[in-house]
């Protein structure tokens, strides 16, 4: 891991290209972490956590995910999400990131056991610094 980072990888789960491009650059740019993997789709970013169980190592440490995508939202990741072994959900902390202002989203996600936060899009590293994640 390069030196100075906070995380040495991190997940984005997005639909939405310039979202994940944003979060990518600025997790970079605030050395928030050393690698980004971005994902455009929950059910993508389900196998490949799945596909991690033996190495756990190469886990991102950090998940931020948006609520609102197609075919999977967030809230169907976090349920499947559950469904994971425990080595896997230990060793990633989930930070909701979105455009919604819904409160019951907010309280939903706040309930979740897998949710250690909840972050308004556009993206910023300024705050989940300040949050000290």
């Amino acid at each position: 891991m390069s030196e100075g980072y906070k995380y040495k990888r991190v997940m984005v789960i997005d639909d939405n290209e310039i979202d994940r491009y944003i979060c990518e650059r600025s997790s970079k740019k605030h050395h928030i972490a050393d690698e980004v993997i971005s994902m455009e789709s929950a059910i993508e970013a389900l196998a490949y956590l799945s596909s991690l169980e033996e190495k756990t190592d190469l886990l991102p440490e950090l998940i931020f995910l948006d609520i609102n995508m197609p075919d999977m939202n967030g809230f169907d990741f976090l349920d499947k999400y559950k469904e994971l072994p425990e080595a896997i959900q230990k060793n990633c902390i989930v930070i909701m990131l979105t455009t919604s202002t819904n409160p019951e989203d907010y309280e939903r996600a706040n309930s979740n056991k897998n949710v250690r936060g909840y972050l308004n899009k556009p993206f910023d590293a300024q705050k989940l610094i300040d949050r000290e994640m």
